[in-house]
């Protein structure tokens, strides 16, 4: 975690009461926390619209996976693309829908262009691109799957069970 840096800021006072009320009905430990999150996103969105920095995302879909042909081209355009997909959760919804939550990475212009594959197959009813937050440039390469990356954490991590 990077230093903590204290500093102020000058508000109109109708503001600050606007942003008082933002944080409690966001249930915000402290003032501090909001504008954490408020940042974050701010500079997430820009890197998004700038597509200067990787991001990440998540694709939602709801299908018919009755719909012939529809399931293998939904697996067929994420392997073609396996650079930018990092996971993908299935669930069934119904007897009829499925919902398909796609964890994404790489550069915005990208992660729209798959989306909108995505999104506009026939028996595809609703897909939802949702940017989530920026790839720090000296993370970026740890998170290439099959690569290995260590970090210290304030949690336990249970042992994998040996194979054998």
């Amino acid at each position: 975690m990077a230093d903590l840096v204290r500093f102020s800021v000058s508000l109109e006072a109708d503001l600050l009461e606007a942003f008082d009320d933002y944080v409690k009905e966001g249930r915000f430990a402290t003032r501090s926390e909001a504008i954490r999150q408020l940042l974050r996103t701010t500079l997430t969105r820009e890197a998004w619209e700038a597509d200067t920095s990787d991001v990440s995302a998540t694709l939602t879909l709801v299908y018919d996976h009755h719909k012939p042909g529809l399931v293998d081209k939904l697996i067929e355009l994420q392997h073609q693309h396996a650079e930018q997909v990092t996971a993908s959760m299935h669930v069934h919804l119904d007897h009829d829908h499925c919902m398909e939550v796609i964890i994404l990475r790489g550069k915005a212009s990208r992660l729209r262009q798959l989306a909108s594959g995505l999104r506009g197959l026939k028996g595809v009813h609703q897909g939802e691109l949702t940017m989530t937050g920026v790839i720090p440039p000296h993370r970026s390469d740890c998170m290439n799957p099959g690569q290995r990356h260590d970090h210290s954490h304030s949690h336990p991590h249970p042992a994998k069970p040996d194979p054998s």
